[in-house]
């Protein structure tokens, strides 16, 4: 019998962990056909580049990218954002005769990438003719947030104890800074049934903590009017309240990401309130943690109209303050943009007044982007770069020591921490809780004893005491495991 070729393919994923769940899901389709996923170009057949088109420097890191896998490999498809992105005359801004690529392709479409590249390795698709055989599958579902052909993501890109989980595609909104819905598409979501489906799976292959993602989380399901579908026999209102009330009964950590402030929202907080050991937090290793990511961008009224912002921020504070009440442990992360079109210093003084009442845990601050094909690059009045970045750098200095005081809440309490790795050279663990989303956030530096060192595995929980923090990290000692 002749041996089958093992083809093998390179990836680079880079921007949002969007983009990274569009790349496992490519990566996946290739793996079910026996195809080898390689770190190393110069092994590989051809080298697959994931791109981001948001701002410039997201773009000169996607072009810096696909430049270097030509040069250590020289075939090289591109997809992702950039892919889907146009130039000022609706003309796409890349093609494969401009970069010397073999193919281009936008995002939200798995599968079409995954043939192309089975195309240029001259393999046989599996997935074709299982449609054949099952049924015809036409361009609009291809092209849709999800099939159940795509679902099931065995390859994770990811450390193995976390995944992400994609609830929609695109998006409805037209903040004047953004261009995502060009590049996108607008709001597609995907069924309850299917969302499930992929989450048992990943709780199946090991995931501990679920990390739910979209353009905006908080929209899932608006465009299909909320349609209610049963689940395993049981109505479930597509809401993001209904699929998250699914979601809990896997048992696993919940955390929301790209939540905007609507009324909805407030609807999920009951769902975080501590139940148990009032000195633990998640003491159940179960459910939907105290954490939300909401990028709020600016709290000037006057800023946010010209932003074209969704949500109500009139009284967010109150809100904010309301859900605290129910939630004591809650962790709140967001974004700003600082020196957009018109922004005055009293628009930024009335920021920096906001932060100091919000008392946000988590801030994460960026200077204007003039995005291309963005609409507030008409606006008047542009900041000088060297304005936006004072403005910045006043934040981020203003916003730590705000950070460095709600960390303080947790000392002398019991956490339950999912262990990341190890700090050799300090003898300490790095392990992260409820409050700290993996890349983006603190961790936690825990110092174990010898009798609990043993037992510790990566990926898995352990029950730590609080005993100090600095500015972003906390630090810990194992309790128990």
């Amino acid at each position: 019998m002749k041996k089958e070729n093992i083809h093998s393919v390179g990836f680079i994923s880079l921007g949002c962990p969007k983009a990274l769940v569009d790349t496992e899901r490519i990566v996946n389709l290739l793996v079910s056909d026996n195809i080898k996923i390689t770190p190393s170009f110069q092994e590989a057949d051809l080298v697959v580049v994931n791109t981001c088109g948001f701002i410039d420097a997201a773009i000169k890191e996607s072009l810096d990218s696909i430049k270097e896998a030509k040069k250590k490999n020289g075939k090289v498809i591109v997809t992702g954002c950039l892919g889907a992105k146009k130039n000022s005359h609706g003309a796409p801004l890349i093609t494969p005769e401009d970069l010397g690529v073999l193919e281009v392709t936008g995002p939200n479409n798995p599968i079409h990438t995954a043939k192309l590249i089975k195309k240029q390795l001259n393999r046989n698709d599996r997935f074709d003719s299982e449609i054949r055989n099952k049924r015809e599958l036409s361009l609009k579902q291809e092209t849709s947030s999800e099939s159940s052909t795509t679902s099931s993501r065995n390859y994770l890109l990811t450390p193995s104890h976390y995944a992400y989980l994609k609830i929609s595609e695109g998006c409805n909104q037209s903040c004047t800074f953004c261009i995502i819905p060009s590049m996108r598409g607008k709001l597609v979501s995907r069924k309850v049934s299917e969302i499930i489906q992929e989450a048992k799976n990943l709780v199946s292959i090991g995931v501990r903590e679920i990390i739910i993602i979209s353009q905006d989380t908080g929209a899932y399901g608006t465009d299909t009017k909320y349609q209610t579908e049963f689940v395993n026999g049981v109505p479930v209102k597509a809401n993001l309240l209904g699929l998250v009330k699914e979601l809990q009964k896997l048992k696993v950590w919940l955390r929301l990401h790209y939540i905007y402030p609507y009324k909805n929202i407030d609807l999920l907080i009951p769902l975080m309130e501590k139940k148990g050991n009032t000195n633990d937090i998640i003491p159940s290793r179960q459910g939907v943690v105290p954490y939300i990511d909401m990028p709020f961008q600016h709290a000037h009224p006057d800023i946010l109209k010209k932003m074209k912002r969704p949500g109500k921020m009139e009284d967010i504070l109150t809100r904010l303050s309301s859900w605290r009440k129910i939630c004591p442990d809650l962790t709140i992360r967001s974004t700003f943009i600082v020196g957009f079109p018109g922004e005055t210093e009293t628009h930024f003084d009335y920021l920096i007044q906001f932060l100091t009442e919000a008392k946000l845990d988590r801030v994460g601050c960026f200077t204007y982007s003039p995005v291309s094909g963005a609409k507030a690059n008409e606006y008047p009045d542009h900041i000088p770069e060297e304005i936006s970045r004072a403005r910045q750098t006043k934040l981020l200095l203003h916003q730590a020591k705000i950070s460095e005081n709600r960390l303080k809440r947790w000392n002398g309490k019991r956490v339950e921490v999912i262990i990341e790795g190890i700090d050799s050279e300090k003898e300490v663990l790095i392990g992260r809780g409820p409050a700290d989303s993996p890349e983006i956030d603190g961790v936690i530096h825990v110092y174990p004893d010898q009798d609990n060192v043993a037992r510790v595995e990566i990926g898995n929980f352990s029950l730590v005491e609080v005993i100090g923090n600095n500015e972003h990290d906390l630090i810990g000692k194992i309790v128990s495991n």
